[in-house]
């Protein structure tokens, strides 16, 4: 089990740029797949990105494409989100999560048993 805690959220204007971090705990955090959701007001967690224990996969939201980014970081035990080009509708509460390497790609908020307490994002235009 991954005890993750988010980081970098906060108060951003339409077009401009945010990167949020999730650190882990846990030996293994290079077994697991960590995915972003977010969850803005009155609807449902929605996927955003995930990326593979490795690194060497990534996988994105439609709606996120060619904006946001994921990476991480196996030795500091980092998962990333570079955000650019923000726009209102990005405007949720932004969570980490974490599940160990079983299927690829993984974007249904089922499949990760491992959540952060998330972190607010708010775009104003």
């Amino acid at each position: 089990q991954a005890e993750l805690e988010e980081h970098g959220g906060g108060l951003v204007q339409a077009g401009g740029s945010l990167k949020l971090s999730c650190a882990a705990s846990g030996r293994l955090f290079g077994n697991y797949d960590m995915g972003w959701f977010r969850q803005a007001p009155g609807k449902e967690r929605e996927f955003v990105a995930a990326i593979s224990w490795s690194g060497r996969l990534t996988y994105y939201a439609d709606s996120v494409k060619g904006r946001l980014t994921i990476s991480r970081d196996n030795a500091k035990n980092t998962v990333s989100l570079q955000m650019n080009s923000l726009k209102s509708e990005d405007t949720a509460v932004y969570y980490c999560a974490a599940k160990y390497s079983r299927t690829w790609p993984s974007t249904s908020i089922y499949e990760y048993p491992d959540w952060g307490q998330g972190t607010q994002v708010t775009v104003s235009s």
